[in-house]
Formats: C-alpha cells, sequence, structure tokens
C-alpha cells in the first residue's frame, strides 16, 4: 500500500486510561503478543452506540478486572490524540482498515487494593503489570506510541509522579 493510501484510511476510534494508585503510579501492563517488550496502559475500541466514558470503564475492566466502583474519574483529555501505526503493521492489525487509532484518554485514581487487579481475564492482554512513574511508561512504549504517552502525560501531569 503506498503512503498516498495510508493516508486515505480511517483512524479506529479508541479510549485509553491512566490508572493510578495513590502514590500517583501508573498502571502498566506488559502485552501478552509481545513478552519481553511492549508494556502499555489499557486500551481499546469504542463499541458501536458507546460513549468514550463508558467504553473506558469496560475496557479498564475487561483487560484489568478493576470494576467501575473501584476508580474515581479525575481528568479527560480534550481533544482527541491520534497515531499513525507504522506501514508495515498495516494490513495485519483490524484487518488493514484503519491507517491508526483516534483516542480519548481518561485519567482515573485507583481506590481499591493492588488485590482488586486481575489481569487472568477472559481474553487476557497483559502477562505481568506493576505500578510505574510516567517516565518510565514513556521509555517501554512501542515507539510509534512514544509521542501519544508523552502527550497524555503532559496533559494528566499534575495528579503523576
Amino acid at each position: 500500500m503506498s503512503t498516498k493510501d495510508l493516508s486515505a484510511l480511517p483512524y479506529r476510534r479508541n479510549v485509553g486510561l491512566v490508572l493510578i494508585n495513590p502514590e500517583g503510579l501508573g498502571f502498566a501492563g506488559q502485552r501478552i503478543d509481545n513478552p519481553g517488550a511492549a508494556w502499555q496502559m489499557p486500551q481499546g475500541g469504542i463499541d458501536k452506540g458507546e460513549k468514550p466514558k463508558e467504553a473506558a470503564l469496560r475496557e479498564l475492566n475487561e483487560e484489568t478486572g478493576v470494576r467501575a466502583d473501584l476508580v474515581e474519574k479525575l481528568a479527560k483529555t480534550e481533544d482527541w490524540i491520534t497515531y499513525d501505526l507504522p506501514a508495515e503493521l498495516i494490513g495485519q492489525i483490524w484487518g488493514g482498515k484503519y491507517r491508526g487509532q483516534k483516542q480519548k484518554w481518561f485519567l482515573f485514581r485507583f481506590l481499591g487494593q493492588d488485590s482488586d487487579v486481575n489481569i487472568a481475564t477472559e481474553h487476557p492482554e497483559f502477562s505481568v503489570w506493576q505500578w510505574m512513574r510516567a517516565e518510565e511508561l514513556v521509555e517501554r512504549i512501542v515507539p510509534f506510541k512514544r509521542a501519544v504517552y508523552e502527550q497524555v502525560f503532559a496533559a494528566f501531569r499534575d495528579h503523576l509522579r
């Protein structure tokens, strides 16, 4: 697919979540499909008819086992944040229908205990998880999402460590 063809593809609507503990550290999971490499925060597509906040709470539960009553919404990004997939991944992901993602990010404070986190969900995304500083998460995300994480952490900087 040429670069011109790629730019004609739409962005997939998606939500991302920054889940922080009382110390201001963020939840990070190591992707099950990329062992030893990619860490990321929970994220996922918005279903038809679903509002972004509903999608965020659903994805949080699906990926971490954390229930909506164990979080408090602190903030969300004003604008949608986009990123493009590397050309070699288009066609391998989402059936080649999208050039990347258009994301609304939410910041939630975790009100539960670490034992309330359960990544052994019905369709697990993560093999292990831990609380991380924002800078460490930026270093550990796949390079093509690094600018997104920097933008998200800048938007939420007052709440993070």
